[in-house]
């Protein structure tokens, strides 16, 4: 990567990082919503496998 755009990205990295655990956050309540007595850590490993499996499918449709 060229530096320019590591410095870019190093200004939004905090940005990054609470919008990705705002979008947790989301899935969280709609999980608490829907299914009674909800397994929080089980929901929290569907919702993050769920997460990486949607970024190799951007990374993939990006970058070919």
């Amino acid at each position: 990567m060229a530096e320019i755009e590591q410095v870019e990205l190093d200004r939004h990295r905090a940005q990054l990082t609470s919008d990705v655990k705002d979008l947790v956050e989301k899935y969280r309540a709609i999980f608490d919503w829907d299914v009674p007595d909800v397994d929080q850590n089980a929901a929290d490993k569907l919702i993050l496998d769920a997460m990486r499996k949607a970024l190799d499918d951007v990374e993939k449709n990006l970058l070919g």
